[in-house]
């Protein structure tokens, strides 16, 4: 019997750690990615040009099974194309939402899913009027392409409202939003099965420096059950609504009044690569099982686990390894400012020992970018 072979557009990091985790299943990878040299190379073969042409897309399609992606920044006619030849998984729909913010607002409001209150921005005059109508501080995005920071201005004054607009307008509409005073970031990530069968990780604590995530734990200190509970009625609701299948990440703000919802990711996310060494079964193992049509594995975290962002610059591997259980992950990548190039995962018995030990391995790190708080 031949092996069934994952056909993942994008060959990143994410690509090349969902192949680790279902090789040992004997499920078989290939990546259609225009660059030959990409993270996942060695994993499985690397389809695509320069140019993203549709014959080397065609012979990608060829080349698998079932395929998945990695990243929604992908052209919604290549996944439509996949999916009217060969399964697809999580589907055209989850992606086309993911890509918009717009989009994700109205699915929020449909299910009832608290989140800031937005105007669609389709000129300066929009803006201003969305200045005075939602208040001050406004957060102007992009309603396609951002992450990690960009596309992005923070409206603290209407004095810089032309500014923004001068920044972000060409790429109108916009998505202005009101600023939103929390007490920290969150994310639940999620996987549901070709079945309809959920099963939901513990909340993730995120802290940010300068747009980019620098280090993740979980289970998130101090959560009520009912903050996780409500979370995961969330994510559920949403997966449900799409028809999600596969890996599934909403980022949530916690604010005094509750969970209020911030975006969605249709895939395995930075803020999950703890559950490799932190979960019974990682959310890439999850999310191939989901896509392969196997039933889905555990998702208990037994100890306290965080994980830290390697950003710009590589630290001396034998640094890192030197400490005590900590679990290292180079992604292949030439170093260049605010390039995500790896991480780090470390577990603890408690979160005060875990805490100690970030700030260890944080003073190992080369890029002060990664540094994290201590709370």
């Amino acid at each position: 019997m031949s092996r069934l072979r994952i056909g993942v557009l994008g060959g990143g990091q994410l690509g090349r750690m969902m192949a680790l985790a279902g090789t040992p299943l004997d499920l078989a990878f290939a990546f259609y990615e225009s660059t030959p040299d990409c993270p996942a190379a060695g994993l499985g073969p690397v389809f695509g040009d320069a140019q993203n042409s549709s014959a080397s897309l065609d012979t990608f399609i060829d080349s698998a099974d079932v395929f998945t992606y990695e990243f929604e920044n992908i052209p919604v006619a290549w996944v439509e194309r996949i999916a009217a030849r060969k399964p697809l998984y999580p589907g055209v729909k989850s992606l086309a939402v993911s890509q918009n913010r717009l989009h994700e607002k109205q699915l929020f409001a449909r299910l009832n899913i608290p989140s800031a209150r937005y105007a669609e921005i389709r000129s300066e005059a929009d803006l201003r009027e969305a200045a005075t109508t939602l208040g001050l501080p406004l957060v102007v995005k992009t309603v396609t392409m951002g992450y990690d920071g960009k596309g992005q201005f923070l409206l603290k004054d209407t004095t810089q409202v032309s500014a923004a607009w001068a920044q972000l307008g060409a790429q109108a509409p916009l998505i202005a939003e009101e600023f939103i005073h929390f007490k920290r970031e969150l994310s639940m990530i999620a996987v549901r099965g070709q079945d309809g069968s959920m099963a939901c990780y513990p909340l993730t604590e995120n802290v940010h420096h300068r747009g980019i995530l620098s280090h993740s734990v979980a289970p998130a200190p101090f959560v009520d059950d009912d903050i996780q509970l409500a979370a995961e009625r969330h994510i559920a609701s949403i997966a449900q609504d799409l028809g999600h299948v596969g890996a599934l990440t909403l980022e949530m703000f916690e604010t005094r009044h509750g969970l209020m919802a911030n975006e969605t990711a249709p895939r395995v996310h930075n803020s999950g690569h703890w559950t490799i060494e932190g979960a019974h079964c990682s959310q890439f193992e999850n999310h191939v099982r989901a896509v392969a049509g196997l039933p889905l594995g555990s998702t208990t975290c037994p100890q306290p686990t965080a994980m830290v962002n390697i950003i710009g610059e590589h630290p001396l591997k034998a640094d890192i390894l030197a400490e005590r259980d900590a679990h290292l992950h180079f992604y292949g990548k030439t170093e260049r400012e605010g390039r995500k190039l790896g991480h780090i995962t470390l577990r603890a018995s408690h979160h005060h020992e875990l805490q100690a030990r970030l700030q260890k391995i944080a003073a190992l790190l080369p890029n002060p970018m990664a540094l994290p708080v201590e709370r």
